[in-house]
């Protein structure tokens, strides 16, 4: 459904998106209609893949169930797809195994 021309769903995507990322500007999505429902695809700055995914899936998991909710408001099955950005995952940190070795990275 539009409003005014536009798509209610693809611009919500967008919003919450672009506010919890840093390359705001670098926010793309794609929306695509067929049998099946809405297709929204998001890109984003590999850098802010992390900020869109979160801790365990649950930042993506959040930002389905929204679109969901605005896809029944709207009489549409919206569904999302992040793709992933060119090169994979960007270097990820790596993880401490104890809380000696964190100390002492902090000693001067």
């Amino acid at each position: 459904m539009t409003r005014g021309g536009t798509h209610t769903d693809a611009e919500f995507l967008e919003y919450v998106v672009k506010s919890l990322v840093d390359h705001s500007d670098d926010v793309k999505v794609d929306r695509k209609v067929d049998e099946m429902g809405v297709l929204l695809t998001l890109k984003v700055h590999a850098e802010d893949m992390g900020q869109v995914i979160g801790r365990n899936g649950n930042t993506a998991k959040a930002i389905r169930s929204l679109l969901r909710v605005v896809g029944l408001k709207n009489n549409a099955r919206v569904n999302l797809k992040i793709e992933e950005p060119e090169g994979g995952r960007g270097p990820r940190m790596e993880r401490r195994t104890s809380v000696d070795e964190v100390v002492d990275d902090l000693k001067l």
